[in-house]
């Protein structure tokens, strides 16, 4: 069997990459803005200083998990095999640092476009998350890490 076959098997089988999913929500949500605005927030809140606090909160959480998982040794990318349970840094706190990122930054962009879409699409990209990438890794991950995965996963919420 070759490599690529064999990091197809050791990999969660997520039903998309989540930047992507993430890169689609926020194209479909800033499009459906600009056919049908949709504004939620007052006019006398900051939008630009309060989202992009938001986002910047997310792309941060975002960043600090990447960088955990890069120093424990193990691959990002849901295409990719895992090779360790990561339970330092925000991984103390939830098992999906990344994706709450992502929810973050996606909350985030919403409230400095004034855009009601974006936080509809919340909706079907947490579900893509959830369902498709989440559900997946944690199947592979107890396949592959067993009782070491089952007991943090008893430690350490889904989310928060």
């Amino acid at each position: 069997m070759n490599g690529a076959s064999e990091n197809l098997r050791d990999s969660s089988g997520a039903v998309i990459r989540p930047p992507i999913a993430w890169a689609l929500a926020v194209i479909a949500g800033l499009a459906l803005d600009w056919v049908y605005p949709l504004p939620f927030l007052p006019a006398a809140v900051p939008r630009g200083w309060l989202g992009g606090i938001v986002f910047v909160a997310g792309l941060a959480l975002l960043i600090w998990a990447a960088t955990t998982f890069r120093r424990a040794g193990t691959q990002i990318p849901t295409t990719q095999p895992t090779t360790t349970i990561v339970a330092a840094g925000p991984y103390r706190f939830t098992r999906n640092p990344i994706y709450t990122g992502m929810f973050l930054g996606l909350i985030g962009l919403s409230v400095v476009f004034d855009s009601l879409w974006l936080i509809v699409m919340l909706v079907p990209f947490y579900l893509v998350i959830r369902y498709g990438v989440v559900a997946r890794e944690e199947a592979y991950l107890e396949r592959k890490f067993g009782d070491v995965y089952l007991a943090y996963k008893a430690r350490v919420g889904r989310w928060l």
